[in-house]
């Protein structure tokens, strides 16, 4: 999805049709992108390594009110679904600044970005100033890395 990726995608639908519920099926299942779903408001997560096993299973259970992981998801996201997932902390990006940070791992340069977006460079280079600020990351491969570990 070149211009949007899949946490983007379930945060879109769970604000525009709430009764909708999500499945991603994915490569990741680190902490910081099943937290990043969880905010988003996924409620099964499918590891593309299990997809013929769990799928099925995962559709069943997501469509009877349940969530579903996939066992390969990590111990740390499994914790945070036992706990209700209450905790999770506030995501701290607004949805331009991920617009930007997507735009940014993809390799886009600053003007290509602007463009994309229909906005100025200065205005692209403050929010990318201001994810840095806030993510505490200090140079740009840092941030690549960081979106390419939460990406779908």
């Amino acid at each position: 999805m070149p211009e949007l990726n899949g946490l983007e995608a379930a945060r879109l639908m769970g604000r525009d049709v709430p009764k909708t519920r999500c499945i991603i099926l994915t490569m990741h299942g680190e902490d910081p992108y099943v937290l990043e779903a969880l905010r988003a408001g996924v409620r099964g997560f499918v590891l593309k390594s299990q997809a013929f096993s769990d799928l099925t299973q995962a559709i069943h259970a997501v469509t009877a009110g349940s969530v579903y992981l996939s066992l390969g998801i990590s111990a740390g996201g499994r914790r945070r679904l036992a706990s209700g997932g209450g905790s999770l902390p506030a995501d701290p990006l607004t949805t331009r600044e991920r617009e930007v940070l997507h735009l940014v791992a993809e390799g886009r340069t600053t003007k290509a970005i602007a463009d994309v977006l229909g906005i100025s460079a200065k205005t692209v280079e403050t929010h990318r100033g201001a994810i840095m600020r806030k993510l505490d990351i200090h140079d740009t491969p840092s941030l690549v890395a960081l979106r390419r570990s939460v990406a779908a």
